[in-house]
């Protein structure tokens, strides 16, 4: 008979603490969780922020970004080795009347200007030689792209020694020099040279 009892007793105990978990292992109200559910979700971005990254599609570019959009194998460093090289040819072709390699180089306006600085000593019965006394310091001052031109201005520091020959004898003068030089390419063309069209004095 006690075992009976013990049985009905095990029996109300379980159906005690079934009805206590039911009511105790509910969530009773707003969670912390329900708040974070409930949370507007953030507005996604347009997209991806990039630094400094325009297609050339979406916005205009000017300068050396405008010059590498129309031609990516652009570099400062071979284009100036190559701007150097060329200020070294000029001046030295100009300093003994070189027309053949001067018109290679120059644009129109810069050619005709050239020759008559030639004609001129020329015709005072002059010559001169230069030589540099070491390779000219090249930066880039600015770069524009216009129309399918690109115009890359470039500032030039040189040191060279010239000597001058004319009616009253020879003469040595060593010259210190700080030029901008304008080189132009047309960006539609195969040809990959830079032409000079301009030149300016600069400050030291």
């Amino acid at each position: 008979m006690r075992f009976f009892e013990l049985i009905i007793f095990a029996f109300f105990a379980a159906v005690v603490l079934y009805q206590l978990y039911a009511v105790l292992g509910r969530r009773i109200g707003r969670q912390p969780e329900d708040d974070l559910a409930a949370a507007p979700t953030p507005p996604e971005a347009d997209g991806p922020a990039v630094a400094e990254t325009i297609a050339p599609e979406s916005a205009d570019l000017t300068g050396l970004g405008a010059l590498r959009a129309a031609d990516p194998a652009f570099n400062i460093p071979h284009f100036l080795a190559g701007a150097r090289q060329a200020y070294e040819m000029i001046v030295i072709a100009y300093a003994a009347g070189d027309h053949a390699t001067l018109k290679n180089l120059l644009g129109p306006a810069v050619m005709a200007s050239f020759e008559a600085g030639i004609a001129a000593r020329e015709a005072e019965d002059r010559s001169e030689r230069i030589e540099f006394l070491q390779p000219p310091r090249a930066d880039i001052d600015r770069i524009e792209v216009e129309a399918g031109i690109a115009r890359a201005v470039v500032r030039f520091l040189a040191e060279f020694r010239s000597r001058t020959k004319g009616p009253e004898g020879e003469a040595v003068d060593d010259r210190r020099t700080a030029e901008l030089w304008t080189f132009e390419r047309n960006l539609n063309s195969r040809d990959p040279n830079w032409t000079l069209v301009h030149v300016d004095a600069a400050e030291a």
